[in-house]
């Protein structure tokens, strides 16, 4: 949000935070490699559900996991980018808390191939 809205409530400033979503959004997606490997195979996961049929509590499942992972994403993109913006140089400091923004994004990633695996092996199975 721009430094001038800091202190303004209203319509206006509410749809510019939008805009500035999106602008942030758009971004990531077009500069960040992971961000883009995580948008294909959520893509790849909503082709295959759709395929397979799965029940409604699955897609919700899915749905909600797929947002997790892209948010955290998106995040992990903000702490990199604020953690360049602060420390010119290197140091170990900077390294370990992009290193642990990094670690969230495995862990969730993790286990998001896990429920992956729960929902879309049984109607695999059935397939054969």
């Amino acid at each position: 949000m721009g430094l001038e809205d800091r202190n303004r409530k209203g319509i206006r400033r509410l749809f510019r935070s939008f805009g500035y979503a999106m602008s942030g959004l758009a971004y990531v997606c077009k500069n960040e490699q992971n961000m883009q490997v995580h948008l294909v195979s959520a893509a790849l996961v909503i082709c295959a559900g759709w395929y397979l049929a799965i029940p409604l509590t699955h897609w919700l499942v899915l749905l909600l996991v797929i947002g997790g992972m892209l948010t955290l994403e998106i995040m992990n993109t903000a702490i990199e980018r604020t953690v360049d913006l602060v420390v010119e140089a290197y140091h170990p400091l900077a390294k370990r808390a992009k290193d642990i923004a990094a670690a969230a994004v495995f862990m969730f990633s993790l286990f998001a191939v896990i429920i992956g695996l729960f929902i879309f092996i049984p109607p695999i199975v059935k397939l054969f």
